[in-house]
């Protein structure tokens, strides 16, 4: 993929969560386009979406409403074993959701950053935080290409469907790498190809920003993560994903080369000759 192919694709994908955002202040539903969110001016379908992927209602009322607009395709937290006084980074933290989540694990003791590159979802997310009076939650608008946050200053980084979107997972994992504190984890949902992707799902913009044309294939995954200098990786398949992925795009069939699963690595705690810097 060029440069030119990357920037279209990763300016698709900003306009149509700006849309996303909007259409959720203005209680619309996302549309069709942005299939992958499930976005819904209806509070009850946002938290059938929600509890299907993992989330329990106390997770859903704990939250500023507005903040679950139905995003995501499991819960990252779950498997995020946060702990108190930990700092927290959400790579594409839409409106907050996640983060206010793992807000309530980390205590005020605690830190939690969301980064979107969407300037409307971090308008969205900032007033979420004022409503909840979230004193150790921010919001930075940022790539998660070239994350606005210093080296080796996180402890976790959780996302949520996020990671596919981006043209380049090789500099995304890169620069987990870089902010992750040696020890430090990642605990991310997200949908991955379980088997080659026909071309014509490859080059479907719509398709690419409803999470499904760039999912990258497990094993190119495994790759990128340890390339990156992870350790201890872990990518487990969804299998009963499919059921609600292919509602995504209902008679495209993506559901027999894409599913949902979670990813798990580690930065290891000597870390200064991993990912070839030696």
């Amino acid at each position: 993929m060029n440069q030119k192919q990357a920037d279209e694709i990763r300016q698709n994908v900003r306009n149509s969560y700006s849309e996303v955002a909007q259409a959720s202040d203005n209680g619309d539903c996302c549309g069709e386009q942005s299939s992958c969110c499930g976005v819904s001016s209806d509070e009850d379908i946002n938290t059938l979406v929600s509890t299907r992927l993992g989330y329990s209602e106390t997770d859903l009322v704990s939250v500023p409403q507005g903040a679950d607009m139905g995003l995501g395709c499991g819960n990252p937290r779950a498997i995020a074993s946060i702990r108190p006084g930990e700092t927290v980074l959400d790579l594409g933290s839409g409106g907050g959701f996640d983060c206010f989540l793992a807000a309530a694990e980390t205590g005020d003791d605690g830190h939690v950053i969301g980064v979107d590159m969407t300037p409307a979802m971090i308008s969205k997310a900032r007033a979420n935080a004022d409503r909840g009076h979230y004193s150790h939650v921010e919001f930075r608008l940022g790539e998660i290409e070239n994350l606005p946050v210093a080296n080796d200053s996180v402890d976790v980084i959780i996302s949520n469907c996020v990671i596919n979107l981006s043209p380049d997972k090789d500099r995304v994992f890169s620069e987990a790498f870089r902010v992750l504190r040696p020890g430090g984890r990642l605990a991310i949902s997200d949908v991955v190809a379980s088997a080659e992707l026909p071309q014509s799902v490859r080059d479907d913009l719509q398709l690419y920003s409803g999470c499904m044309a760039g999912a990258a294939h497990i094993d190119e995954l495994v790759q990128i993560l340890a390339d990156s200098g992870f350790t201890d990786i872990r990518i487990a398949p969804k299998d009963e994903s499919k059921d609600f992925i292919k509602d995504w795009a209902p008679g495209r069939g993506v559901e027999e080369y894409v599913v949902s699963a979670t990813i798990e690595a580690v930065k290891p705690a000597n870390d200064s000759c991993a990912g070839g810097c030696c």
